[in-house]
């Protein structure tokens, strides 16, 4: 009795509200029901696992999981960046979203590289005899040794010296007996070849106190004398006492190390910061507590095929000749600083292949993917050429998440698209009904009339 009764008056309950509902839905005014109060449409349904399965009804795949409703766009949300995400403020605490503002800053940079202490190419000097003879004296014989312009390196007896010195001889004594002559080609032909005689001896390295000797005492020397042409220290020497010699032997070389060259490899990611007339720094372990301070002069136009560097010169003053070839420093270059450029943390960059992209804050919850073009990055800091301005929130982390959502509203609305189109033209091919009823009453009009 009492389950009778609770069943009527449930039955009774549902009777009253649904006429309730339908007398208030004809009673009720008509008002005009915007754009956000509409109801948006389901299209279909998503695999949450796979997002190319898809299904027109609601219904779970087979771990249990309900599909997920796709929605139909409305006008404001049509007019969105495709591959914009809307995600609850729960969700992004959760997700442990965080943001940056992009700003104007002032980049700069240290690219810090190994160096070798190397010779100055410009200040070495590889003395070579003019001629073929024999080494009687060696008057620096050890290397190391600094030398002075004008240094009596050593002496060498060569026959050709020898004959050179009579025919400068033979030529003054012919001038001497000729230059009163009262013809003027006889008194020009005889200085003529002292002139000549005089500048082979010169060609030869023959020192001036020599030839002044000579022009003087008329007294040939057996052992003529060979000078440093420059100052320096003597880093080699190719020869010693009585051996032959020819123009092909390095009899000595000597190098001005009071100021030296010392190159360095940078990366090729750094390359474009670097450029000729920065200033260096440069610190040795064999001379702890000094640091030496030179620029950069060239930039090698080649990278190294082994470990895809390229090579810098760098140039230093040595006047204590601390610095010895071969050894080895740490190096910093610090780069000209790019100015008034965009600045965003480089974290905020999503790399995927040719394309790199950040996401934007819109609004609350609201994040935009946007294409960018990079330029220079520096202590985790990277300017933006084109793509974020001055002021804009950039998301710094989660984006991947984020990311990975967009390209699947970015597909879905590509997928979408392509459905409009397919029903567009089939639309379009499809013919009208009331065009074929007319024509299919004209065709049996015309059927009964032959009749």
């Amino acid at each position: 009795m009492n389950k009778s009764a609770f069943l009527l008056a449930s039955l009774m309950l549902i009777v009253g509200l649904s006429s309730g509902y339908w007398l208030g839905s004809r009673t009720a005014p008509h008002q005009k029901i915007t754009s956000e109060e509409v109801t948006e449409k389901i299209l279909f349904y998503r695999n949450p696992m796979n997002p190319e399965v898809t299904s027109p009804i609601a219904m779970q795949d087979s771990m249990g999981m309900d599909y997920i409703p796709v929605y139909q766009e409305t006008k404001s949300k049509s007019e969105e960046l495709v591959g914009t995400v809307t995600i609850d403020a729960v969700t992004v605490q959760n997700m442990g979203v965080r943001t940056a503002t992009a700003q104007h800053e002032t980049l700069s940079h240290q690219v810090r590289a190994v160096g070798r202490v190397a010779y100055d190419e410009e200040r070495m000097l590889h003395l070579h005899p003019k001629t073929e003879g024999w080494i009687e004296a060696l008057n620096i014989d050890k290397t190391g040794q600094w030398v002075e312009k004008n240094t009596d390196l050593l002496s060498i007896y060569s026959p050709k010296l020898v004959s050179s010195q009579q025919e400068y001889l033979l030529a003054l004594n012919n001038f001497e007996a000729l230059k009163n002559s009262p013809i003027l080609e006889i008194r020009q032909g005889a200085k003529a070849l002292v002139q000549s005689s005089l500048e082979r001896l010169r060609l030869l390295d023959v020192p001036e106190h020599q030839l002044h000797e000579l022009k003087h005492k008329h007294k040939i020397k057996k052992s003529l004398h060979i000078h440093s042409p420059e100052e320096g220290v003597v880093m080699k020497i190719g020869a010693r006492e009585g051996q032959f010699v020819t123009p092909a032997t390095e009899i000595y070389m000597i190098a001005d190390l009071r100021k030296i060259w010392v190159y360095a490899d940078i990366y090729e990611y750094e390359l474009p910061w670097v450029k000729e007339g920065d200033s260096v720094e440069m610190q040795l372990a064999g001379i702890p507590g000094k640091t030496f301070a030179g620029h950069l002069t060239y930039i090698y136009p080649y990278a190294d095929a082994k470990t895809r560097t390229i090579k810098v010169r760098l140039v230093f003053d040595n006047p204590d000749l601390l610095l010895k070839p071969d050894m080895f420093a740490e190096v910093i270059i610090y780069a000209d600083a790019q100015e008034n450029s965009v600045v965003i943390p480089a974290e905020a960059v999503v790399r995927s292949g040719m394309r790199n992209q950040v996401f934007i804050v819109r609004s609350p919850g609201k994040f935009e993917p946007r294409q960018v073009t990079l330029g220079l990055e520096s202590s985790g800091k990277i300017a933006v050429l084109k793509g974020v301005e001055e002021g804009e929130l950039v998301v710094t982390s989660a984006q991947f998440l984020i990311d990975s959502e967009s390209k699947l509203r970015e597909a879905t609305a590509k997928m979408l698209n392509s459905t409009n189109k397919l029903n567009s033209q089939a639309d379009q091919l499809m013919p009208n009904n009331d065009e074929s009823m007319g024509s299919r009453e004209m065709m049996d009009h015309q059927g009964m009339g032959h009749d």
